[in-house]
């Protein structure tokens, strides 16, 4: 059974997050898992509902505790999990839990995967003019870029639940592939919507 703290989120394996604890019974969550040396999950929770995966977090250390009990806490992604079953509250509990299962993830992939990857998203960032450092002998490359290149929190939660990284690049390609064209055409609006006013030398035809 692993306590719940569902969040408006996808988590990605390796990910470290800063919180800020104000209910009590996340509170009570942070205390029993810090006392006990437990994990706990953070669910994807969107369309007003809990969704069926979530990712396990170590809690690495409370920053700070205030007067009144909330605490910020930084967390760091482990596992990938899916909820068997979901109780809230537990037990004897003020926040949720759930029964779950531990999904392996598996990284398979070659060096040509991850350099079209790569080549993509310098692409992308290209086009809006930012940068962006990406190691190609890095592990588990998709989980890094997941929240980089403008995937819909659904879209999150179908690359978290993908077992594979030859899979996860796949799909990261593929929505590249499709984005990068639409935004693309998007810089070149914004760039005629900024000169429209703007004194510029046109040149008339030359039968005129």
């Amino acid at each position: 059974m692993l306590p719940l703290f569902p969040l408006k989120t996808v988590v990605f394996p390796n990910e470290n997050l800063n919180l800020h604890v104000f209910e009590p019974r996340y509170q009570q969550l942070v205390e029993d898992c810090t006392r006990h040396d437990r994990t706990f999950g953070i669910p994807a929770f969107f369309n007003k509902k809990v969704q069926g995966y979530g990712t396990e977090m170590r809690i690495i250390e409370i920053v700070k505790k205030y007067p009144d009990n909330r605490m910020d806490i930084r967390i760091l992604a482990e596992r990938i999990f899916r909820i068997d079953s979901f109780s809230n509250p537990m037990p004897d509990k003020l926040h949720a839990g759930g029964q779950v299962t531990f999904l392996e993830t598996i990284d398979d992939t070659f060096v040509g995967q991850r350099l079209e990857v790569k080549e993509k998203v310098f692409e992308l960032y290209g086009i809006l003019g930012l940068e962006i450092k990406i190691e190609v002998e890095e592990d588990f490359l998709s989980y890094r870029l997941g929240h980089q290149i403008g995937l819909s929190q659904e879209q999150e939660l179908e690359l978290l639940i993908l077992l594979t990284e030859s899979q996860r690049l796949d799909y990261l390609v593929q929505h590249l592939k499709k984005s990068i064209p639409v935004v693309r055409e998007m810089e070149r609006t914004k760039e005629r919507i900024r000169m429209n006013g703007h004194f510029r030398n046109f040149k008339p035809p030359l039968n005129f």
